[in-house]
């Protein structure tokens, strides 16, 4: 984990800005729009007219757009604008309920747009997964793209500019070559997470509720909600299903408890998740179960 990652929270702000984001997975690099930029007017006035111009477009489809963030994520007004636009007739499901279904139709019509622009892969300032996580830089920059292509007299305020922080998870690892006591020395690794208790346990809630946010964001798909790690992960249920959420599969209920009684079933339920973590190869280091 890059320190960076810590410092992020040490304005609430940022702390504010980060959690509307989806989660960065290690390795992954998102550029978020810095909240000073958030309260341009210009933004602002952008913001409004391509909203505008979206319900004008479509107002005989009786589509209301109110948040270019929430309302085209899905696909399902990006579909009706190219279609109203450009008299594309795209081979996708008008309404795409799962996040699997809003992905694939997600594809076709950027596919679509691509094509339409005539944009190479390495001109395009937006993507399937930037789109659908509600990322406001990319949605900006289709939308004005798709705007200026099929209505270039559109006036839209000029010298639109906003400021980005670019944010890296990386792993820093730690290795112990001699310790501070007269025991025999030992390889170990010490996780970033030691130094979060031990350096900046005053930035401990703001990164716990960005992993509250990141597990809620998975097992809400199966109706669950989870407001308590330490708690609600306890008896090993919710790390189960979170872990098959992530991975795409089914886990037989036969195979853990669902409802634990006891500390037995509980220990079995976690067991059975750092089993599976191990098999797929995410954990590889020991991990008490209790």
């Amino acid at each position: 984990m890059d320190p960076d990652f810590l410092n992020v929270f040490t304005q609430p702000a940022a702390v504010n800005q980060f959690l509307a984001e989806n989660v960065i997975a290690q390795g992954e690099k998102k550029k978020l729009i810095k909240p000073t930029s958030r309260n341009n007017p210009k933004l602002e006035e952008l913001k409004l007219l391509l909203i505008d111009w979206i319900n004008k477009t479509l107002k005989e489809e009786h589509i209301v757009v109110k948040s270019l963030e929430e309302d085209l994520y899905d696909g399902l007004v990006l579909h009706h604008l190219l279609e109203n636009l450009g008299s594309l007739k795209l081979d996708v499901d008008k309404i795409a309920l799962t996040e699997k279904k809003q992905r694939q139709k997600l594809s076709v019509i950027l596919e679509a747009v691509a094509k339409c622009l005539q944009l190479e892969e390495s001109q395009l300032k937006w993507s399937v997964e930037s789109i659908l996580s509600k990322d406001l830089l990319s949605t900006l920059h289709l939308l004005v793209a798709i705007a200026k292509h099929f209505e270039p007299n559109l006036a839209m305020p000029p010298n639109v500019q906003v400021e980005t922080i670019t944010i890296e998870v990386i792993r820093v690892s730690v290795f112990v070559i001699t310790n501070n006591t007269n025991s025999c020395c030992f390889d170990a690794e010490d996780d970033a997470f030691d130094e979060l208790f031990s350096r900046a346990p005053d930035k401990l809630d703001a990164v716990k509720k960005v992993f509250l946010q990141f597990v809620n964001q998975h097992v809400g798909k199966l109706g669950l909600s989870v407001k308590d790690i330490e708690s609600q992960f306890a008896d090993g249920v919710i790390l189960l299903l979170l872990i098959g959420q992530l991975e795409g599969y089914f886990l037989n209920l036969r195979d853990f408890f669902l409802t634990p009684a006891s500390t037995t079933e509980m220990l079995h339920n976690v067991n059975l998740a750092l089993d599976l973590l191990t098999d797929g190869g995410l954990l590889n280091f020991s991990v008490n179960s209790e």
